[in-house]
């Protein structure tokens, strides 16, 4: 119920699951006998095409090692490069410059939108494995309708960092079954209308497993106020992520905890008293009280300096940049160099399908 794309089979010891995206198919489970009797069930019934061993899927490279799954774009993100003739471009430290917030307003028209719009369109999924991206493509997806010179320039930047930065991927490690989450904001932080921006980052265990950037959809009269705007959304994620642990039998030992370097936001969400300060605030925000009062959710205060969230809500300077990609990103350029065939023959319960049509150049649907 909570993912209408992941289909589960459970039966005494026996799990199975089946991952489905358009034309695409990933199928893993504990019994290699049960995944093959199901690979053949479904080949009666639909042509498949068996890729073997999970490696590569939507884009999306998939290392496994005694250490973890590291999931990378590198494939995927020199091909960007190499679309938009990037490949020898000189990279920069950080995506976007930390003394600039793009507006509207800013250099003069392109006479055809089209690359902008192609380049942003790609970066957006690269972000599926990359989260110190979030924000300068969050930034640049607001300028679709009429990019500029300037804003076509940041877009560039941005494939200059990519450029630097080509093995970087996601890692996964063996970690205790929990949930945590840091939630930030921007205040006030568009210099067009004044809106805010939230940040919001999962771990499950050490590994992060969902992040967020996106402008709120109000402008806030405070900073509180914004910051409990995202810890909102953030408790939505969790609440979201419980319901699938749910489906699938698996129970955290503890409650989540949501981090926040703002006080009076936790004040706020543990206060049961409905006080004039908060009458404008949409009644649909207040519902983390609710998942606060049962003790559901914990919110817990951490310093700005340790949030790392804050990489998601604005343009940062290069140290404080780097500081916090380190603690979400792994290089994976050693893994990747390795013998991948070999490691992936050894694994025979993560299968890759591809029905009727085998993806040539790597690139995804659409």
């Amino acid at each position: 119920m909570a993912d209408s794309s992941l289909f589960v089979f459970a039966s005494h010891q026996t799990i199975i699951y089946l991952l489905v995206y358009v034309d695409d198919i990933i199928i893993t489970g504990n019994s290699s006998s049960q995944v093959s009797h199901l690979v053949t069930a479904l080949s009666k019934a639909f042509e498949l095409k068996d890729l073997g061993a999970l490696s590569y899927f939507l884009g999306i490279q998939i290392v496994p090692s005694k250490f973890g799954l590291t999931l990378c774009q590198s494939k995927y993100a020199f091909n960007v490069l190499h679309r938009f003739k990037m490949e020898n471009s000189k990279p920069t430290k950080t995506p976007c410059c930390p003394s600039v917030r793009l507006t509207p307003f800013d250099g003069s028209a392109l006479s055809d939108p089209t690359e902008y719009r192609s380049m942003v369109g790609a970066l957006q999924y690269l972000t599926f494995t990359r989260p110190d991206l979030a924000f300068s493509v969050h930034q640049l997806c607001q300028f679709m309708q009429n990019p500029t010179t300037s804003h076509l320039e940041a877009a560039k930047r941005v494939l200059r960092y990519v450029k630097g930065t080509l093995h970087f991927g996601i890692h996964f490690a063996p970690s205790p079954l929990s949930l945590s989450a840091f939630s930030d904001a921007d205040w006030a932080g568009d210099p067009t209308n004044r809106k805010s921006t939230t940040g919001m980052l999962v771990f499950l265990g050490s590994s992060p497993i969902s992040w967020s950037s996106k402008k709120q959809s109000t402008i806030s009269r405070s900073s509180t106020e914004t910051e409990y705007r995202a810890l909102a959304s953030t408790a939505t994620e969790l609440a979201w992520l419980r319901t699938l642990f749910k489906e699938h039998k698996l129970f955290l030992p503890h409650i989540p905890i949501i981090w926040s370097d703002n006080n009076s936001t936790i004040a706020l969400a543990s206060n049961p008293v409905f006080h004039s300060r908060t009458k404008h605030i949409e009644v649909d925000y207040h519902y983390v009280r609710g998942y606060v009062l049962r003790s559901t959710l914990g919110v817990k205060f951490i310093s700005g300096r340790d949030n790392f969230a804050d990489i998601f809500t604005k343009p940062l300077p290069s140290p404080r940049f780097l500081v916090l990609q380190s603690k979400l990103m792994a290089d994976t350029a050693s893994s990747l160099r390795g013998n991948v065939k070999s490691t992936h023959r050894n694994n025979h319960n993560n299968l890759c399908f591809d029905q009727k049509v085998q993806k040539s150049n790597g690139m995804p649907n659409g």
